[in-house]
């Protein structure tokens, strides 16, 4: 075999690995390549030994090109500055370095326009697909990456017959609201999210069945709006602070809203829980060192983000078994803690004797 002596002051090449190992320079290419099945042989293993027994180093950027693929993929979110945006992003990046790739992310603001600019931009930088975190009610950039055939996944959200992986909100909405009911409360507000979010919707359906399952009526007075946002969760405490009738729980269908919103009320004067139960939604790491550790629905990220990037390596590599509208839904856990406790006992109203 021919070592690395034997080619002392130069490179090894693709072809000299092909020779010491007794195949054909395309077999080495396969062996190399982490997305083709041969790599995964005992045959491919062995041709690799050998190209590091001779110091020979693959070249990414010239197999890509003869592939016309970048290794690397779009992420579009719509805001870096919410935690749970920012930590799918890092599941994303973790499971795209994992596969040789790379996670390019750029943010929308919620803006439909900047997303598609945005959208436009990563394909013209030729990454090979796009993670979308930012599905409305309407689609938005999905339509027309369906017509154009472009490999993309949907991650927390899900649209038409785009590929996507979801938690199931419908079930998480459900198990907060139980969690609630079990522990004796018949008044429980929901602060609701954006209307054009599917998942704050699908939280909202699951509100819905835990009460009629119960049996308790939805009361329009304790349904609260709200975006994602802190900023929302206090104006939704104003509303709520400033109601006749008030809840005894409240069902936020999102973590930042939840803690606005009880920071507001504790300000106010009302004690968690002892005067009013609170749930979350997706488990932020912040939400367990509060100095109340919120209750809240967890939403397994690492999950959701590393079916995404395999979901959409399979679209690349043009793998069979990956069917546009392909859905994988991932169930999401309740996790107690301190924010939640039986009703309060309240006194009955006065009667007057005449």
């Amino acid at each position: 075999m021919e070592g690395k002596e034997a080619r002392a002051g130069s490179r090894p090449t693709i072809a000299d690995v092909a020779a010491a190992a007794g195949v054909a320079r395309s077999t080495v290419s396969r062996a190399m390549n982490r997305e083709h099945t041969f790599y995964r042989s005992e045959s491919a293993a062995r041709i690799r030994a050998v190209a590091e027994s001779l110091g020979y180093e693959p070249n990414p950027s010239a197999a890509n090109l003869r592939r016309r693929q970048t290794n690397t993929i779009g992420v579009l979110v719509s805001r870096l500055t919410d935690t749970v945006m920012a930590t799918l992003y890092e599941e994303i990046a973790s499971a795209c370095a994992g596969r040789g790739y790379h996670a390019l992310v750029a943010t929308t603001y919620g803006d439909p326009g900047l997303e598609r600019d945005n959208g436009h931009t990563m394909l013209a930088s030729r990454v090979d697909g796009l993670i979308l975190t930012t599905a409305t009610t309407d689609g938005g950039l999905c339509t027309e990456l369906l017509e154009r055939g472009v490999p993309h996944v949907l991650a927390l959200r899900a649209y038409g017959s785009s590929p996507s992986v979801t938690g199931d909100d419908a079930l998480g909405g459900y198990l907060a609201t139980r969690h609630l009911v079990d522990l004796g409360h018949r008044e429980i507000g929901i602060l609701t999210g954006p209307d054009e979010a599917p998942t704050a919707l699908a939280r909202r359906e699951g509100y819905r069945r835990a009460l009629a399952e119960a049996g308790i009526p939805e009361m329009p007075e304790f349904v609260y709006s709200s975006t994602f946002s802190m900023e929302s969760g206090e104006a939704a405490a104003e509303a709520f602070l400033a109601a006749a009738r008030r809840p005894t729980a409240v069902f936020a269908v999102n973590d930042n809203t939840a803690i606005g919103f009880t920071s507001m009320v504790q300000r106010a004067g009302l004690r968690i829980p002892a005067d009013l139960s609170v749930v979350g939604y997706n488990d932020i790491p912040l939400v367990g060192r509060l100095a109340v550790p919120l209750t809240s629905v967890r939403v397994p990220f690492r999950e959701i983000a590393t079916a995404a990037v395999d979901s959409l390596l399979d679209q690349v590599a043009g793998r069979t078994g990956t069917a546009a509208g392909a859905a994988r839904v991932v169930a999401p856990t309740l996790i107690p803690r301190a924010s939640t406790a039986r009703p309060p006992v309240r006194e009955p109203a006065a009667v007057s004797k005449g």
